[in-house]
């Protein structure tokens, strides 16, 4: 069972963090009790921590995820016992065949801005990462999803960066340099897919 306090004593730099993760977990939370979906973007190491992100959710990652009873009457026990509870995450750097039809074809740093147009829905959420909080195509997904009426939630450094002030909730880690940022992007976003499958998979 995920808590703070463990938590925050294996990382006592997150601290000046917590009220941000616990707002991104609730607006995440809510996203998905209500029957939407979330969509992520990111560059290279943040690209694949969107990889990452969207395994943790769409199956089991510290507890058992059940199918629903009623499912498991239409499908069969053979089905439904090797399947998982899951949430809806769509890692958009994954999504190879677009992504590079768009950058050969358009102007490459709109490329998140396009599949957020294309697959986002009003409270829908989009979780926006970079590291400095100024990747420009990370900005314009941002931008689009906010038109669109789609919940905004970034990760980024201690700057926040440009993004920050596209965002509902900006978690900022407290370091500069990339790497380092990144090292502190992994326990954050592993805390909120372990509290959101306590809570979503009671």
């Amino acid at each position: 069972m995920f808590t703070f306090d463990d938590f925050f004593k294996r990382y006592p730099q997150l601290t000046v963090c917590q009220q941000d993760i616990l707002s991104a977990y609730e607006l995440m939370r809510n996203t998905f009790a209500n029957g939407n979906k979330l969509l992520l973007c990111g560059n290279g190491g943040s690209a694949s921590d969107c990889s990452h992100i969207s395994g943790e959710l769409l199956k089991s990652f510290k507890k058992k995820r059940p199918v629903p009873t009623e499912f498991r009457n239409i499908v069969g026990n053979d089905v439904a016992d090797n399947l998982q509870g899951a949430l809806p995450a769509i890692s958009l750097p994954e999504m190879v065949g677009i992504n590079t039809a768009y950058c050969n074809d358009c102007d490459p740093q709109y490329n998140f801005a396009q599949l957020v147009y294309g697959l986002g829905r009003p409270n829908d959420a989009l979780l926006a990462i970079s590291t400095s909080g100024n990747s420009k195509n990370v900005n314009l997904a941002a931008t689009v999803a906010k038109a669109k009426k789609i919940t905004v939630i970034g990760l980024t450094g201690q700057s926040g960066g440009m993004l920050c002030a596209k965002c509902d909730v900006c978690i900022k880690v407290p370091e500069c340099e990339t790497f380092k940022v990144q090292e502190l992007h992994l326990p954050v976003y592993h805390a909120l897919c372990l509290m959101l499958e306590n809570e979503l998979f009671k």
